[in-house]
């Protein structure tokens, strides 16, 4: 099977967990913003199957996910989250693909990736709240981006590198 392939079908799998793993909050959205389930698939498929995948995976996901479930809310968080998701492909993808093929850089990659997503859904919000009349400010994007998800940080620098050193002892990620 080619690499395609199987990135095309990883990648549904990726989206097909960013639709089913927020189920596991048993529907209670401060378990949810606790460890924001979406992040993880997104941000695994990034370094799986690479930069563009992952940035499909994380652009629709919140739309498919409000299409099916109506959650999340579509504007201003669904919409804001989209390019965050997207963000954590692209970097995750990128940063794998340049770094040492060592699973110690997998950390450093995680991590840039993961304060570049929430860089860009402090600016997306920014841009959404001045377009809507609402106000945004600093004191909410270090709240919403950092304070309030310790928990979800903690959970996601645990198993995404875990399950990425998995992939790799499989052979589907090359050194």
């Amino acid at each position: 099977m080619n690499k395609t392939i199987k990135n095309t079908v990883f990648s549904a799998m990726f989206l097909a967990l960013c639709l089913v793993l927020p189920l596991i909050t048993f529907g209670s959205t401060q378990i949810g913003n606790a460890i924001s389930p979406m992040h993880i698939p997104v941000l695994i498929c990034g370094f799986v199957c690479g930069w563009q995948y992952g940035a499909i995976v994380g652009l629709i996901a919140p739309f498919l996910r409000y299409l099916i479930f109506h959650m999340p809310p579509i504007y201003p968080i669904g919409t804001a989250m989209a390019f965050e998701l997207a963000a954590y492909g692209i970097l995750s993808g990128i940063l794998y693909k340049i770094f040492p093929k060592k699973n110690k850089f997998i950390y450093p990659a995680l991590i840039i990736s993961m304060l570049g997503g929430r860089i860009v859904w402090g600016i997306v919000r920014y841009i959404m709240a001045g377009l809507g009349g609402s106000e945004f400010n600093i004191s909410m994007f270090v709240a919403g981006a950092f304070t309030n998800a310790i928990p979800a940080i903690i959970c996601h620098i645990v198993i995404v590198p875990l399950v990425v050193m998995a992939f790799k002892k499989t052979g589907y990620l090359k050194d």
